[in-house]
Order: C-alpha cells, then structure tokens, then sequence
C-alpha cells in the first residue's frame, strides 16, 4: 500500500498543478454558472494507522485522482475555440433524427440524449427545440438553480455566431415581469409562479381575510386580461346554443352572494415533508383564507346554455386563460351534478369582498365551488364545457390525488385514484406559534377549523398536554347552514397554565357534523404529493418563569 500510495502522490501533484489564468479559462469555459468557484483539494488523516483505515485513504486517492484526471481533460477541450453555429443552423435540428438542439445566451446545446430524462417530460423540452430555451426556462425558477445549469453544460457543443441577432434573455422574456405587486406581509413560498400565504398572526385577525392577505396560488403566470374586450365561452347543450359572454352579459344574471372558505390540497404540507420527502410547496397553516364572493350561479348560466342534468356521468370542464408558452392552460372539471345543483351555490364570480376580483385571484371571473378543494376553484375563467368524462388538465388527471404511505414515484398510478373534490376535516392553531414563550398564569389559544362538502364544525378540541387531557374552545363566526357551512369557524381558548408548567405540547382537533374527526398523527396519512395534511395540529412552547 505505501508502494501505491509513493507512486500516486506525484502524479496527483501533477494533476492538481493547474495554472491561475489557465483555470479561471478553465471553470469560465466549463460551466454555465457564473456564482461556480474553484475550490482546493483537502487531504487530510485521522484516526489510527489500522489497515482498515488505510485502504479507505488510498480508494479516496485513487478517486479524487481520476477525478482531477478527468477535469483536467475537460477543460483543455473546453479551451479550445468553440465551434460556432449561425441560429439557422441551431433551427434545423429538432428531431431525434437531426439532432436536438437549443441555445441559452449564446452557448449551444445538443440535448438529445436528455430529452427522455427531462423532469418535465420530453414534450416540454421539445418546445424549445431548434431554438432558446428562454421563454421556457423562466417558467420555472427550478432552472436558475446551479444544478440545473451544471447538468446543461455537459451538453454544450458550442456557441452562437456573434454577428447574429442577440437572443432574447431571460429578462426581456420573463413571463412573469407583468404578475401584480403583491402584500409585503406574505410568505412568499414560490416566486415564479407565485405562490404566498399570510403569516399565522394575520390569518385569523378577522373571519373574512382581507384581499391583500388572501392566500394566493398560482400555476402559471398571472393573466392582464382587459375587462372590456373579456368574453366567457359557454359551451351549448344538446338543441341549446353557445354563450359568448361579456362581464355586462354576466351582471344581468341574478347576483348571488355567499360567505366560502377556499383551501389548497396541500395545506399543511410542511408537517408531511417531516416524516418523509414530498414534492410541492412548503404550504404551512395558511394556504387556506376566507372571502365574501359574489356573482352569476353556474347553474343559471348552463341553462341558458341548454344544459340540464342528465342520467350518464357528466362533468363541467373549466379552462383558464393563464397558460405556458406552449398554450396550455390551467384546467379542472366539477361533477355536473354538483355544477347544476342550486343548493351547492357554484358561482361564476366577479367579485371578492365587495370589489372586483384582484389579479391574483382571477379578474375578471373566476369559478368558486364551495366545500371543493381549492384547486377546482379555475381563475381567470375562458371556457366552461360540459363532458363526458372530467377535464384532461394535468392537474385534474395527474394531481391533486391521495395515495397509500406506501405508494411512491415509481409505483405511482394516478388512473388508480379520483380526483380530489371535497376535503376531510380541518383545524390549525394559529397563536401562540411554535417555539414561542407565553407568560405563566393564563395562555390565549387561537386557530381555525373546517370541513369539506359543507360539513359544519360543531366542535374544536384542544390540549395542552400532547393530548392526555382536553377543552373545549369556543367557536365563533357566521352561523352555519346545515350542509352548506361554506365557511370556517374561527375558534379561540383561554386556558390556565398548570402551575411550575415550564412547557406546553398544545394540540388541537376539530369534529364536523359527520363526526368526521382529525386523524392524530401525520404518518399514517403521508403521501407523496403532500395533499390532505390534516392530523392534529401540534404547536410547543416554553412558559416563563
């Protein structure tokens, strides 16, 4: 071994001599990641000299040598003079045949062989095929990531030529430069898309949550729709005719006004990633808020359309006008019968607390589905039709589905599984928040509870124990209607701190009309998506002293 290891080093001091102007071409030429810096081989030993440990050094080496070898050879080819390629040439190769090829700057790529690993799937990819990767990449903030940019320099092949047009940059392409300002108060989850959810202190400060703080979850870029030139396209029935509507057409329909909770799939999803890795946004306890929405009832505009309730299977399918480069768009689909039914209040809304709709929130029209999962609630409404089968949307199709803890990526099914419509039972603690101190004597419990399908909450319980004992909190908020409790309840506690308590486990659940009751931990309920986050809500804190 000492034979081996005297015959090594020098070639590893070989290896590692690389010169400061040539290594700064080097790592330049190498990557695409201008923040990418060289960093200095460590070597160091610890531990006795068992032979164990030896052999460990020696396959370290051995590793980082042929490592050095092979970076060494690398950046002599990167160099070299780059190949250059006029945009026309760049242009003729979209095709596994021709080769697949794309730009970003001025660097070249030829991606054949990455189409069929693409996250996105190849489609995707093959959209910027032949041409920049601009306009798709700034889609999704996931590609500025240094990863990313690192995985797509191994497919470089050369550059631009410099006398062509200059490509457009991620700037001057950016489908997200016209998105609205929004609520400094937010905690922004996503910017691109942008995705957002008031801080717990805000979120129960009122029972109707004021536009600027309303959770906000996006998809795709925010649409700047003009509200005088927007039409609604209403698919005709059988012997009916099509609608083509403006907002003044939608204001003659009778207004009806209605007090609904709206919540994301993935409220709550922190408390999953946990136990185990999910994929979605880190949604704490506020992808859920609260608003007084008014507009025409759906089931008054598919009338007029020629629609009524049918024997078969229907659904009604929603397009949204936000939509990818490619033109695909935000899509979800409501049974027909819930669509048709007058008692499930489906409304056609234009307007969100008293004011027209907020960008964010799907000026000029948007659906709300009381009861449903936020996800079927499509903004920026353009086409409503009704099918035989539920929309074909990625997002009605291929998410926004529960599965066993024991289902993961590569067994995944989602033919197997229907679509999310309403939501089990839910209840959050809001104050204190966790890791907080709370003065000793008496401690002040706040959150919220609510039920799916309108399932009114008739009780919240909570603890300060880790659940060995319990109280009942009081529950406060509009008066909910028997099966179309639309809305949360707010609820709050005032309980005394057990005398020489250094600490509390505050824990809370909530019961609806079904006596349907939170499950009392995450585990059993983990799933892969992150989607019905909805066991009990656990907050700890310390008490003065």
């Amino acid at each position: 071994m000492l034979l081996l290891y005297k015959a090594m080093v020098p070639g590893l001091r070989q290896a590692c001599r690389l010169r400061s102007t040539p290594s700064r071409l080097c790592i330049q030429a190498c990557s695409t990641n201008d923040s990418f810096q060289p960093q200095r081989p460590s070597f160091t030993f610890s531990g006795n000299n068992s032979g164990t440990g030896g052999w460990r050094v020696m396959g370290t080496l051995l590793g980082l040598g042929a490592m050095l070898a092979y970076h060494d050879h690398r950046c002599r080819a990167a160099q070299e003079s780059p190949r250059i390629y006029t945009k026309e040439e760049v242009s003729s190769h979209t095709s596994p045949e021709t080769g697949i090829w794309v730009t970003l700057g001025y660097e070249v790529f030829d991606v054949t062989e990455f189409v069929g690993l693409h996250p996105g799937g190849p489609s995707k990819l093959m959209l910027a095929a032949g041409g920049p990767l601009e306009p798709f990449w700034a889609l999704y903030a996931v590609h500025n990531q240094s990863h990313v940019r690192e995985l797509l320099a191994q497919y470089k092949i050369g550059e631009l030529n410099p006398e062509d047009e200059v490509p457009s940059t991620l700037e001057t392409s950016d489908p997200y430069a016209d998105d609205p300002i929004r609520h400094r108060a937010l905690n922004v989850n996503s910017q691109r898309p942008f995705n957002a959810e008031p801080p717990p202190e805000l979120l129960t400060e009122n029972y109707i949550t004021p536009n600027p703080i309303f959770f906000t979850r996006n998809h795709l870029p925010v649409p700047n729709l003009d509200p005088d030139t927007y039409r609604l396209h209403v698919v005709g029935g059988p012997g009916g005719h099509s609608l083509s509507l403006s907002l003044d057409d939608l204001y003659k329909f009778p207004k009806h006004e209605i007090t609904v909770t709206l919540q994301c799939a993935g409220n709550r999803r922190s408390e999953m990633t946990q136990v185990k890795e999910v994929k979605g946004l880190e949604w704490r306890t506020g992808a859920i808020s609260t608003a007084r929405w008014a507009g025409a009832r759906l089931c008054d505009v598919l009338a007029q359309a020629g629609h009524q309730l049918c024997e078969t299977e229907a659904h009604v399918c929603f397009e949204g006008l936000d939509s990818d480069p490619s033109g695909t768009t935000y899509g979800a689909s409501i049974p027909l019968a819930r669509a048709m039914d007058p008692e499930a209040e489906v409304l056609l809304a234009y307007e969100m607390n008293g004011q027209p709709l907020p960008r964010d929130h799907g000026f000029p029209v948007r659906v709300v589905v009381p009861g449903v999962v936020g996800a079927r609630h499509v903004k920026w409404l353009g086409r409503v039709s009704v099918e035989p089968e539920e929309s074909y949307s990625h997002w009605q199709r291929r998410d926004y589905k529960g599965f066993s803890p024991s289902v993961d990526w590569d067994t995944v099914d989602f033919d197997s599984a229907p679509s999310i419509q309403e939501l089990p039972v839910q209840s959050a603690i809001t104050e204190p928040q966790d890791g907080e101190t709370v003065e000793s004597g008496e401690v002040t419990i706040k959150g919220y509870a609510w039920s799916g399908g309108g399932r009114a909450v008739i009780r919240v319980d909570v603890s300060l124990d880790g659940g060995l004992t319990w109280q009942t909190a009081e529950l406060y908020g509009e008066e909910q209607r028997p099966r179309k409790a639309w809305a949360w309840r707010l609820w709050q506690l005032q309980a005394l701190v057990p005398a020489g308590q250094k600490e509390l486990n505050i824990v809370c659940k909530a019961v609806d009309d079904s006596y349907n009751v939170q499950p009392d931990t995450v585990a059993p309920i983990w799933n892969l998506r992150g989607v019905l986050s909805n066991a009990w809500h656990r907050v700890h804190v310390h008490v003065a002293s």
